[in-house]
């Protein structure tokens, strides 16, 4: 049986019998450090953030929208992981490549109606695997209907944000 086969079926069964245990929540806390650098800590993590220099940051690290692309890029790669090792396809590797645009206007209030957020994201997946194409296209439309970012980015996600 493919490396992560086992844990598929066996969540997947869990889940199915005891629908009530399937929620899974994250937690993040960010906190400035100077000027747009910023600290994440995620689990026992600590992830840097920042702007480049054209946008007034001072390049620690990268920005938000970049851990935007890297969180979908490598939910596909998991997904496509666990989804090939489920149906039993084999592939010994898969890669993502992403890139997106936003039109900074949006992000600076400097017309109306321009959203801050990505124009498009085009991307592009590579496989060192023996499967079929026929084989690999079906790996795509289950990763397609099960990656929870790539979900995230196509659908609304009620988020409530207060003031303390």
């Amino acid at each position: 049986m493919p490396r992560y086969a086992e844990l598929f079926h066996d969540t997947q069964k869990v889940l199915r019998d005891a629908p009530e245990q399937a929620s899974a929540r994250f937690r993040v806390s960010s906190r400035g450090k100077e000027g747009l650098h910023r600290e994440v800590q995620v689990r026992d993590f600590s992830l840097t953030v920042d702007e480049p220099p054209a946008l007034g940051g001072t390049d620690k690290g990268p920005n938000p929208v970049e851990y935007a692309l890297a969180a979908l890029a490598t939910c596909q790669e998991i997904t496509y992981r666990l989804h090939a090792d489920a149906m039993g396809i084999p592939v010994n590797e898969v890669s993502v490549t992403l890139e997106g645009e936003i039109d900074l206007r949006g992000f600076f209030d400097a017309a109306d109606g321009v959203r801050p957020g990505f124009l498009w994201i085009e991307g592009e997946v590579s496989f060192d695997s023996p499967a079929s194409r026929d084989e690999l296209v079906k790996l795509k439309e289950a990763v397609d209907a099960h990656c929870p970012v790539l979900d995230l980015l196509r659908n609304p996600t009620p988020v409530r944000l207060t003031l303390r």
